[in-house]
């Protein structure tokens, strides 16, 4: 029950805009940001985030924004992260997350990796269809977001001293059975993301894990950046 009201929370359109607001940045994000982003009064933001904090779909915290301590620095402001437990609803119940484990876990025992591997390459391709392999990083990111992956572009310096562009993604789609086997279903993932962008076009998949993100990031292929 507490994950349906949690997910029924979303329902009122101004409460979905800030949840999203806040999900997107990957950060901690204050009232005032998250009503200006909304387009509505602050005291209405601060009440749909805090009801977004009581059912659990949002963490709360407080800190200075301003980013000065000691006198005259103001009071802390109160501030939000998405919460690290997943939600999900199944009427009626279904367990496919023990079902998974299982699967995962027997493969790993097995050695069935490089198989696995296969075949979600095969449905990364699968998914993309008929489709040329991916033209660049808008692209992959469109691609990745339908997904789940909700990309984001960052800056990495280079040897040289430029800077390239590389998608990261703040959300695993299959975060809790990567947690529990992750060589095995982080090489998967990239399988996947493989045959799903393509390995002959504009981009590249390739494991660079970090905490609290996808273990997967995604960059212009080496033949075209030379």
């Amino acid at each position: 029950m507490e994950d349906i009201e949690a997910i029924a929370a979303l329902q009122d359109p101004v409460r979905r805009r800030l949840y999203e607001y806040v999900v997107a940045h990957g950060r901690e994000v204050g009232r005032n940001e998250a009503a200006e982003a909304a387009g509505v009064a602050r005291t209405l933001a601060a009440h749909h985030l805090d009801r977004l904090a009581e059912v659990g779909l949002l963490e709360s915290g407080s800190r200075r924004l301003t980013g000065r301590s000691g006198p005259g620095a103001g009071r802390p402001a109160k501030v939000y992260t998405r919460a690290r437990a997943e939600r999900a609803v199944s009427l009626p119940a279904r367990d496919y997350r023990t079902a998974a484990e299982l699967l995962a876990e027997a493969a790993e025992q097995a050695g069935l990796d490089a198989g696995l591997c296969a075949a979600a390459r095969r449905r990364g391709e699968a998914l993309r269809g008929s489709a040329a392999p991916c033209g660049g990083l808008d692209e992959a990111m469109e691609m990745l977001a339908a997904r789940g992956y909700e990309p984001h572009l960052e800056g990495v310096e280079g040897v040289a001293g430029e800077v390239a562009r590389v998608v990261r993604m703040r959300n695993c789609p299959f975060h809790a059975v990567a947690e529990r086997f992750p060589p095995l279903v982080c090489g998967m993932n990239l399988a996947l993301l493989e045959g799903l962008l393509g390995t002959d076009g504009s981009v590249r998949a390739r494991m660079d894990a970090r905490p609290g993100e996808c273990c997967v990031v995604v960059e212009t292929s080496k033949s075209n950046m030379d």
